[in-house]
């Protein structure tokens, strides 16, 4: 069984009906991994969708609930502080992502986002970490 870091952007697949959302759930497959900011990015993306009307508050209450309980090792973020800076600064990129992709390194394993602006820039760095686009993760 293959294990991956998931981000928000693949998380919120898992309860909100857009592009991938296939491809994101199929990922329960594997063992799941993710720092414990991804809690924080869901009910943002969660809030920001409810202000916006696209969800109602019983929606956005009922996708955090699912979210709440989903298969994911959660990890703490302290010990990967000092990775995600650093990846921050090689890929001029938000600190934030970058404690997915430190995450990912710590554990030896791929990163799965549907963030391409991420994506593109990891890809464009190298360094061991893989980092998937979901839409690539999809089964043949």
């Amino acid at each position: 069984m293959t294990g991956f870091v998931v981000d928000a952007s693949v998380a919120i697949k898992w309860v909100i009906d857009e592009k991938d959302s296939r491809e994101a759930l199929a990922l329960f497959r594997h063992r799941l991994y993710a720092p414990e900011l991804l809690i924080a990015e869901c009910a943002n993306v969660l809030w920001k969708k409810a202000r916006r009307s696209e969800l109602t508050f019983n929606e956005a209450s009922l996708c955090a609930r699912l979210l709440q309980s989903a298969d994911v090792e959660l990890s703490p973020m302290r010990p990967l502080l000092e990775s995600a800076t650093r990846l921050a600064l090689l890929l001029d990129h938000p600190a934030y992502d970058c404690i997915y992709l430190a995450l990912a390194a710590s554990l030896s394993c791929d990163l799965v986002t549907a963030d391409v602006r991420l994506a593109a820039k990891a890809l464009a760095f190298g360094g061991k970490t893989r980092v998937l686009a979901l839409a690539d993760t999809a089964p043949p």
